[in-house]
C-alpha cells in the first residue's frame, strides 16, 4: 500500500487484454524524456496531458517508449493502480490528482533502472536537492516534516541552485556520488510564500489543480543560470517531526539506514515491493551513508531556525 493508492501487479496476459480495451479510446498521447528514459502518457485528461508537457523535458516521437504511464476514467469510477514490470506499462484508473501521476512515473523509471548491472544502473530518491558551487545537500524526509520549506528557504539565498524539490537519481562511483535532475519544472502548493514571502510576486496568477498545486517554470522563478542538471553530494539530511526527539544530531550510517527502513525509505511509490527490491534499496543507501555525512533535523522549531542550521552544513567545507 502506497500513499492512498494500492499497486497491483499483473501479469503480460492482462496487461494486454487490457491495452486492447483503452485503445478503443481516443487518448492524449506525449513522450518525455526522465533521465534519458523516454516515457510515454496515454490519458484522456486534457489537463493532465498538459501538466505533464509543463512538467518534464521533451523527447523526439521517433524514440520508442522504455516504460508507458495510462492515466484514465472508466465507468467503475474505483480508483487502481495496475503494474505489469515486464513491459514497464502502469495503468491508472480514475485519478483526479496530477501528483500520483508524475510520481509514478518516476517510480517506473526508478524501477528500470534498477533493473540494470552495467554502469547504467542508477537508484533513485525521494527526495530534493540544493546544490551550492557543485555540491550540495539532499534533503529527505517523510511527508509533512518540512522538506519542500526548507528546500526553497535554502534557495532564496542566490548562491544556491535548484536541481531538485521531489526526485532524484544517484550513481556511485569510486570517489563521489553523482545526483541527476529527474524533472524539467516543478509541482508545488501554492503555499510556498506563507513562510518565505519573497516568493510571493512569483507565484502570483499560477494556473493551479483542483489540489492547489501548480507547475511552476523554475528557471523563471531563479533564472536559468541558477538550474543545475546535475551536482555532488556533500552530505544528507533527514528529516522529522517529534517534540520529544533533540533538534539536531549526526548519525552513523546504520543509524540512517534504519530510519529509512523505518520511514519506508521515505518514499510512498515504490512500485515493487519484493524482497529482493528491498534488499537492494538497504544496500544502496547504507553505502551512501558510509560515504557521506548524515545529519537528523528534528523540524519542530520555527521554519527560519530549522533553516540556519541548514545552512551551516550547505556552507561548510
Amino acid at each position: 500500500m502506497t500513499e492512498g493508492y494500492k499497486v497491483e501487479i499483473i501479469s503480460t496476459k492482462e496487461k494486454n487484454k487490457l491495452m486492447f480495451e483503452i485503445y478503443e479510446d481516443n487518448l492524449y498521447e506525449k513522450k518525455v524524456n526522465i533521465h534519458g528514459t523516454c516515457v510515454k502518457l496515454f490519458t484522456d485528461n486534457e489537463e493532465f496531458k498538459q501538466m505533464w508537457d509543463d512538467n518534464f523535458k521533451p523527447i523526439s516521437e521517433d524514440i520508442r517508449p522504455h516504460a508507458r504511464v495510462f492515466a484514465i476514467n472508466d465507468e467503475s469510477k474505483k480508483l487502481k493502480v495496475l503494474y505489469e514490470p515486464n513491459s514497464k506499462t502502469v495503468i491508472i484508473k480514475n485519478c483526479d490528482y496530477y501528483g500520483w501521476v508524475k510520481s509514478i512515473a518516476l517510480a517506473l523509471v526508478a524501477d528500470f533502472f534498477e533493473d540494470f548491472t552495467s554502469e547504467h544502473k542508477r537508484y533513485s530518491i525521494h527526495g530534493s536537492f540544493v546544490d551550492s558551487t557543485a555540491r550540495g545537500l539532499a534533503i529527505i524526509g517523510p511527508s509533512g516534516s518540512g522538506k519542500t520549506t526548507l528546500t526553497y528557504g535554502l534557495l532564496l539565498d542566490e548562491k544556491n541552485n535548484f536541481l531538485t524539490d521531489d526526485w532524484f537519481f544517484i550513481r556511485i562511483l569510486k570517489n563521489d556520488i553523482l545526483v541527476f535532475a529527474s524533472e524539467k519544472n516543478s509541482y508545488i502548493r501554492d503555499d510556498l510564500a506563507v513562510n518565505w514571502p519573497q516568493f510571493k510576486e512569483k507565484l502570483a496568477n499560477i494556473r493551479k489543480d483542483m489540489k492547489g498545486r501548480a507547475i511552476v517554470d523554475v528557471k523563471r522563478i531563479f533564472g536559468g543560470e541558477r538550474i543545475r542538471e546535475e551536482s555532488i553530494i556533500k552530505a544528507v539530511v533527514l528529516l522529522m517531526r517529534d517534540k520529544d526527539k533533540q533538534i539536531m544530531k549526526r548519525l552513523s550510517a546504520s543509524e540512517a539506514l534504519d530510519f529509512m527502513v523505518k520511514n519506508d525509505f521515505c518514499n510512498p511509490h515504490q512500485l515493487l515491493r519484493t524482497k529482493k527490491k528491498f534488499k537492494e534499496r538497504k544496500e544502496f543507501f547504507y553505502d551512501l551513508f558510509k560515504r557521506v555525512p548524515v545529519y537528523l533535523l528534528n523540524t519542530i522549531e520555527k521554519p527560519q531556525q530549522s533553516l540556519e542550521r541548514l545552512r551551516i552544513l550547505i556552507n561548510s567545507n
